[in-house]
């Protein structure tokens, strides 16, 4: 964590970090002092070519420090105190680089942008069945830096550029996350230093 103390702690005054490398996720609580681990470490899945610069059209997971600030999923909240959307068929998150609302939440059967440059969140199956929007490319959106970014549940290999835990991690995670403490997901190509 040391490498991450600095640059998370100036730019984002987190008290949880949820630590990603290629292979492992790990949870981590600040108590006032310290960095102390909640949880894990984790098996984690991430994009199919690894950590990395992202972009839109890449299977890269974007390296970086994020806020993890709302959560959604097929199924019922599981108890995270972040903000849960439960999704179906008519939710969707925006990828059309030409619309105004890239890498953004959409609810509607259909939208004002290219629905094949979209992601029906309700109709993702398992991998959907809980989530956590990783908040990379957020504010502000750069059309064509990448969206759809979540941590979610694994299914069984390589992510298109998401994070993936086996799911009772996820929602040990998900459980854990407290929006008053600031959560963000620290993801790095390098092994942990934690």
């Amino acid at each position: 964590m040391e490498g991450l103390r600095r640059p998370v702690r100036d730019q984002l005054s987190p008290q949880q970090i949820l630590s990603v490398t290629a292979h492992t996720a790990s949870a981590w609580d600040h108590d006032g002092e310290r960095w102390v681990r909640a949880l894990g470490p984790y098996p984690a899945e991430v994009g199919a070519q690894g950590i990395g610069v992202a972009r839109e059209g890449l299977s890269r997971t974007p390296a970086g420090t994020w806020p993890l600030t709302e959560a959604f999923g097929i199924a019922p909240n599981p108890g995270t105190r972040l903000p849960y959307r439960q999704v179906t068929t008519a939710d969707w998150w925006v990828s059309d680089v030409h619309s105004p609302l890239y890498n953004t939440y959409y609810p509607g059967i259909s939208g004002p942008f290219d629905e094949a440059a979209g992601e029906n969140l309700g109709a993702a199956g398992p991998a959907y069945a809980h989530a956590v929007v990783i908040d990379y490319n957020r504010s502000p959106v750069v059309p064509g830096a990448g969206s759809a970014f979540f941590l979610h549940v694994a299914t069984g290999g390589p992510t298109a550029g998401c994070v993936a835990l086996a799911s009772d991690d996820l929602v040990a995670v998900l459980r854990w996350l407290d929006p008053a403490r600031n959560p963000v997901i620290a993801i790095t190509d390098r092994p942990s230093a934690c």
